[in-house]
């Protein structure tokens, strides 16, 4: 059984850091998968992409946080990891990690296993 689990978030000022991990367990991305991704829900909006991470192919990034945010996985250890610099207020939302789609793009309702979230606050 395929299980994503996001670590803690929190809550920091802005042009803070912070970095979210999700341990994927059940499901190897190096030897199964075709790609992972960090997503994002703020209150009153869509879910919304911010960094995927693509077997071949490499990684891709919301234009909001690129050159901010960095998406990486430790295979050995089956960890997903988003590090996130320089957050702004507009950065607040909850953020799930997403693993398999047959298309792996911004479309998230393509992804086919989610942790469940963990909340980030970036107060300005």
């Amino acid at each position: 059984q395929v299980q994503l689990q996001e670590s803690w978030g929190g809550s920091v000022q802005s042009g803070g850091s912070l970095r979210l991990s999700c341990v994927v367990s059940g499901y190897t991305y190096s030897r199964y998968s075709h790609c992972m991704g960090w997503f994002r829900q703020a209150t009153g909006k869509e879910r919304e992409g911010v960094a995927i991470i693509v077997r071949d192919q490499g990684t891709h990034y919301d234009e909001s946080v690129k050159g901010r945010f960095t998406i990486s996985i430790d295979n050995a250890i089956g960890t997903v990891y988003l590090q996130m610099n320089r957050l702004k207020p507009e950065d607040t939302a909850m953020y799930y990690c997403a693993a398999e789609a047959e298309v792996c793009d911004w479309n998230w309702t393509r992804y086919q296993y989610w942790g469940q979230g963990t909340q980030v606050t970036v107060s300005s």
